[in-house]
């Protein structure tokens, strides 16, 4: 499968979950994504400008590809794990580690820094919690990232699996 090929399929695979899709697909894809991203950034700037305040461009057109391309981004991920024999939630464990530790962590500071405050002195355990937290949440996210892009990069199973017949192209 090409470039282009990828690109149709995963247009017309829209937000299939189900069934299996090969690497060469997934990664022709996120080349696209990657790319279209990029130079609707550059456009974006020509077009709108930067903000005086921030420096920053406006992104609307690369904000619109985006979202556009979520739903076939999520569905291309759901299926490249299915082909290598993995359920396709695992596709979500960064995004739901990050919200189950981002809750720990303000529930967490947010409880030491209420003792604290009762006790009236400085809020110092909060801030240690909070930065603990960070850095827990940053090594969690990392490690994590790196065994998605592993899972991403393997080959496909032989012959059908759980999730249905190999992808033909």
């Amino acid at each position: 499968m090409g470039f282009v090929d990828a690109i149709k399929n995963g247009f017309s695979n829209y937000a299939t979950f189900s069934g299996r899709a090969s690497r060469p697909a997934y990664w022709w894809w996120m080349l696209f994504v990657v790319l279209g991203a990029a130079v609707l950034g550059v456009v974006d700037l020509a077009i709108f400008g930067a903000d005086p305040e921030t420096g920053e461009g406006r992104r609307m057109l690369s904000g619109l590809f985006q979202l556009a391309v979520l739903l076939p981004t999520l569905g291309l991920g759901f299926r490249r794990l299915h082909d290598t024999g993995r359920p396709g939630w695992y596709y979500l464990l960064p995004f739901l580690i990050s919200v189950a530790l981002m809750f720990v962590l303000l529930s967490g500071v947010m409880v030491a820094t209420g003792l604290e405050m009762e006790a009236g002195t400085p809020p110092t355990a909060g801030l240690i919690v909070g930065g603990l937290g960070v850095i827990v949440l940053w090594v969690v996210q990392l490690v994590i990232f790196i065994l998605l892009i592993w899972w991403l990069t393997r080959p496909s199973e032989p012959g059908e699996n759980a999730y249905g017949a190999p992808p033909t192209a």
